[in-house]
């Protein structure tokens, strides 16, 4: 799964300082002031700080800006691949379903005009 949707991107249109945190957040879909709490938190608290602050800086170095595109998005759009990101099986799982709902659908559409419709079942048999 490396489409450009669900890849962590620093987010630098929502930053605060490099992007990362809200980045995180927008890949997660954790509202940004929960994850700069946390990270907050494990600055101040003392004992993570050392490994925090470096990796911080890391992945504000490492991590590419957000595409411009990719801020043009729907909110609905960006729910749907937060969850992907997620739960990809579950995704896939619920696109399944919705196909195959479809697919039912259809069939009952299909045998509802071919059962009322004698013309058109006698031209679906010749085809076959």
């Amino acid at each position: 799964m490396n489409s450009p949707r669900t890849t962590l991107y620093r987010d630098k249109q929502n930053a605060k300082l490099m992007g990362v945190c809200a980045g995180i957040a927008d890949y997660t879909g954790v509202n940004p002031l929960w994850i700069r709490l946390g990270f907050l938190a494990a600055v101040l608290s003392g004992v993570l700080s050392p490994i925090v602050l470096p990796l911080y800086f890391l992945a504000g170095l490492l991590l590419n800006k957000k595409p411009e595109y990719l801020y043009r998005e729907k909110p609905e759009e960006q729910k749907y691949w937060q969850g992907v990101r997620q739960n990809p099986k579950r995704t896939a799982r619920q696109i399944r379903s919705k196909m195959k709902d479809v697919d039912r659908r259809l069939a009952e559409v299909e045998t509802f005009y071919v059962s009322s419709n004698p013309r058109l079942n006698a031209e679906i048999e010749r085809l076959r």
